[in-house]
Parts: C-alpha cells; structure tokens; sequence
C-alpha cells in the first residue's frame, strides 16, 4: 500500500522532498561522472523546465482564481 502511494504522489507531480533531493544530486552531480553526454542532455532539460516553471506556475494560479469564479 506505501508503495502505492509513493507511486500516486510522483504521478501528481508530488515528489517527497528527500527522493527529489537525490534525484536531482544523481542527475546534476553523479552522471557527470558516470556519462558526461547524457548528463550534459540532462542539464539542458533541467535549465529548459528551470526557465519554463514560472509560465506554469503562472498559469495554473490563474486557472485556479478563473475557477474560484465560476463556481
């Protein structure tokens, strides 16, 4: 069952902050070591989502006050 949950958390996009801690450190820090071009790929999906996050963060609130209105 905890693991079920753990799986429905990541699915919404509610990562705990420990796993996303590390997953980051493993993606930024580690795979240099391990593979430098695939870690190079991963650092340009990060500064992409890292320079995007403020349009969806944008975004959803106004989504949210658009909805607070219409019901």
């Amino acid at each position: 069952m905890k693991k079920i949950r753990e799986q429905t958390a990541i699915l919404r996009g509610k990562i705990p902050f420990e796993f996303a801690t590390s997953i980051h450190k493993d993606v930024t820090e580690r795979l240099a070591q391990i593979n430098p071009s695939l870690a190079a790929e991963a650092r340009k999906v990060l500064d992409v989502n890292k320079s995007e996050r403020h349009i969806r963060g944008g975004l959803a609130t106004r989504e949210k006050y658009l909805h607070q209105h219409m019901c």
